[in-house]
């Protein structure tokens, strides 16, 4: 069996918050999968009982970079210097 080439970024509640991140980081260059459960998606998409759970995987070699640019996500900074984009 190979070896897991995807590594879980992390996780959010709601498949739209999901499909921004995803959208911020493929325009970084970064594929993104995303992993809910099907009854979260389409029956209930509510947080009741952890069911809006979306996982965030990127390919292993782009965890780092991922990482550092989810925390600039997360904080409303993405250029390189530091300053807001707004």
């Amino acid at each position: 069996m190979s070896e897991m080439k995807w590594e879980k970024l992390t996780e959010v509640y709601g498949r739209m918050e999901a499909d921004i991140i995803k959208s911020f980081l493929e325009a970084h260059g970064i594929p993104v999968e995303l992993f809910q459960e099907a009854v979260g998606h389409h029956a209930f998409p509510t947080t009741f009982d952890g069911l809006g759970r979306v996982e965030l995987f990127v390919p292993r070699e782009k965890v780092k970079d991922a990482s550092e640019r989810l925390k600039s996500y997360q904080t409303g900074l993405d250029a390189p210097d530091g300053k807001s984009n707004e």
